[in-house]
């Protein structure tokens, strides 16, 4: 796998992202975490990760969907994949398994629901890491 792959986790939920920090880093990932989204978008100004996980509702409401359109504004941070992880996949326009998510609702790279089982998790990790690698590879 070469070099050790970064996460960062944005979500509220100290005992949902100890259980996903457990399960990423038996896995080899390096994880940081931020507990609100104003923490989460410094962080990734700061050291961009190589894959973010994002929960939705956060502070006052769907805070992870703002994060969301900001990093696709951003001209450096709109490459890092970014995976939601929630519990209001239907509140969200993702309608069906296994349809994207509106792309004029949120830009992001994949949707699952809480709780998310850790086989299905880390398939998903790891199939967004792939995919951002070869897009990386095709425009070197």
């Amino acid at each position: 796998m070469g070099e050790q792959k970064r996460l960062l986790i944005i979500d509220d939920d100290p005992d949902f992202v100890e259980g996903i920090t457990s399960i990423l880093e038996g896995a080899d990932y390096a994880v940081d975490v931020a507990y609100n989204p104003d923490d989460g978008f410094k962080a990734l100004q700061t050291d961009p990760p190589d894959l973010l996980l994002l929960d939705i509702m956060m502070g006052r409401g769907a805070e992870g969907i703002m994060v969301a359109r900001k990093i696709r504004k951003d001209p450096v941070l709109r490459e890092i994949p970014v995976l939601i992880i929630t519990g209001i996949r239907e509140q969200i326009a993702f309608l069906f398994p296994g349809e994207p998510v509106h792309p004029r609702f949120v830009a992001v790279d994949e949707l699952v629901e809480k709780p998310v089982e850790p086989d299905f998790l880390l398939e998903r990790v790891n199939a967004l890491l792939e995919a951002a690698e070869a897009r990386k590879t095709e425009t070197s």
